[in-house]
């Protein structure tokens, strides 16, 4: 084989693998930078990764967050800190709820729910673990926090489920209404 045909093959393979390196490069997706006024986030399609400013109230910041991006369903999860917390009980033997405010500094070992509608209004069921300065922890269903230092979520959109709630007269709770 000549020189000339043998860097034409070399010149041909490396145009291939520039192209390909090229067109894997476009593939990538780098995610989208959005924010609102109490949280940061990146979209990734229909993941989201957010993280909530500093001070703020948790829910005020998720409310915003999934109604700007119009997330009707969808899965939740993080971790974080907060200055307060207030968790929920629910007494199935009596069908009430018994909310406790816990006002101090706590690492949001685990925070896991899902998202879905109550008529219009974006409803959060959220379970939650706190580890305190002493190492115990309290956990319970989340019904707010304030943020003291940082909370990260993931948030997956589920753009395609239909997930409205109803009040169920057996338990007293809002659940699923398919």
């Amino acid at each position: 084989m000549n020189s000339k045909i043998f860097l034409t093959l070399i010149n041909i393979v490396v145009l291939v693998f520039v192209a390909f390196i090229l067109y894997r490069l476009c593939m990538v997706d780098y995610g989208t930078v959005i924010s609102g006024d109490l949280w940061t986030a990146k979209r990734y399609g229909s993941k989201y990764i957010v993280s909530i400013k500093n001070h703020a109230d948790f829910n005020d910041a998720v409310t915003d967050f999934v109604k700007k991006e119009n997330i009707k369903v969808g899965y939740i999860s993080g971790v974080g800190s907060a200055g307060s917390v207030t968790l929920r009980f629910y007494d199935a033997s009596g069908k009430k709820h018994i909310d406790k405010t816990f006002n101090e500094q706590v690492e949001i070992s685990n925070l896991i729910g899902n998202i879905s509608t109550d008529n219009t209004s974006p409803y959060f069921h959220l379970h939650i673990v706190c580890g305190r300065k002493d190492y115990s922890t309290i956990s319970g269903h989340f019904v707010n926090a304030k943020v003291n230092g940082s909370t990260e979520l993931w948030v997956e959109d589920i753009p395609t489920a239909k997930t409205p709630r109803k009040y169920d007269q057996e338990t007293g709770l809002r659940i699923f209404d398919f």
